[in-house]
């Protein structure tokens, strides 16, 4: 039997085991639209995929992106006192401004392509727990920053992208899938920021202390996340939940946003069938924490940045699919003749 979960984490389980459903009526009228395009039925691909997946979830057809929005969480950890990464936890606060001071990929990606960017930075000034020696969070503070991520939604998106931002943040990501998943450090670590080889031990030793740390109250994947996760993990967690129960499509970003998706798996398969995996990073532990998952990601281009610079990139295949979708003529508008 799984493990009781503990009371400040009952509604959010709740939420994540009562799940609404995709609409599949409106599926079925973007297949009938698709058939009578000018093209060889499924020619389009994972595109024609695209636009099912916004009908289905935002339940009308034709779908809209009139307000396509990316979520970036940005938290800092105590465990890069452990030499994690190859960058300082200031970094952290630094990439935040330069997000919004324009600098940045994601924020060049967002104005090129008209999505709208938001960043969420929580408690930058506090570091979470190291987690080798501590919990990164008590319960109540992990509750909270959960119910803080479901605020993302409030501007009402109609496709919302999660990335993350924090210094030191694939190391707890590998934490909580090696605590979810199985596995030691080394099966989980990559280089992040790009450490050397001794900075690498570093992130598997940090990793195993971890797991042995917390073994006895590992039990449940909520509290995983409070022991060996991070606030941007617990937020991306409530944005993904908010996001279901709304039912507003979701595009997950690389690894550490996988992780956060992850927790939400492991308490429900379902409850992530709203969200789409934008690509596999060359983060080696993305692929192995996708095929847990047993999702299919959408891209393969050896990215590693974060900041939702994959989700982005998916978002723009989406309003592409769409366009095609929509303004593509029929078979009878533009007098081609459709197969016998």
């Amino acid at each position: 039997m799984p493990a009781p979960i503990p009371a400040p984490f009952t509604e959010i389980a709740e939420l994540l085991t009562i799940v609404p459903d995709g609409d599949e009526a409106a599926v079925e009228k973007v297949r009938a639209r698709d058939v009578q395009l000018t093209k060889p039925r499924g020619s389009l691909g994972r595109l024609e995929e695209l636009v099912e997946f916004l009908a289905r979830w935002q339940g009308k057809t034709p779908p809209t992106l009139e307000n396509p929005m990316i979520a970036i969480f940005a938290g800092n950890h105590g465990v890069v006192a452990r030499g994690v990464s190859a960058f300082p936890a200031e970094v952290t606060a630094q990439m935040v401004a330069n997000f919004t001071n324009g600098g940045a990929a994601i924020s060049q990606m967002a104005a090129l392509h008209g999505l709208n960017l938001r960043v969420f930075e929580l408690a930058l000034e506090l570091p979470t727990g190291d987690i080798t020696i501590e919990s990164a969070m008590d319960d109540q503070t992990c509750a909270a920053t959960i119910a803080y991520g479901m605020e993302a939604i409030a501007g009402q998106p109609d496709l919302l992208a999660i990335g993350e931002m924090g210094i030191g943040n694939t190391t707890v990501a590998a934490a909580i899938c090696a605590a979810l998943f199985g596995g030691s450090g080394a099966d989980w670590v990559g280089r992040g920021t790009g450490v050397d080889d001794q900075g690498l031990g570093r992130k598997a030793a940090a990793v195993d202390a971890a797991l042995a740390f917390h073994r006895g109250a590992l039990k449940d994947p909520l509290s995983i996340l409070a022991r060996v996760g991070g606030r941007e993990f617990a937020a991306m967690l409530g944005a993904i939940i908010a996001a279901r129960q709304q039912k507003t499509p979701v595009i997950i970003d690389g690894f550490v946003a996988t992780a956060a998706a992850a927790v939400a798996y492991s308490i429900n398969a379902r409850s992530i069938d709203h969200c789409l995996f934008a690509h596999v990073s060359a983060e080696t532990a993305h692929a192995r924490a996708l095929a847990s998952m047993r999702v299919k990601p959408l891209l393969d281009l050896g990215m590693r940045l974060g900041e939702g610079t994959g989700a982005a990139l998916a978002m723009v295949l989406a309003k592409t699919a769409l366009h095609l979708h929509t303004h593509m003529a029929t078979f009878a508008e533009a007098a081609v003749t459709d197969r016998s």
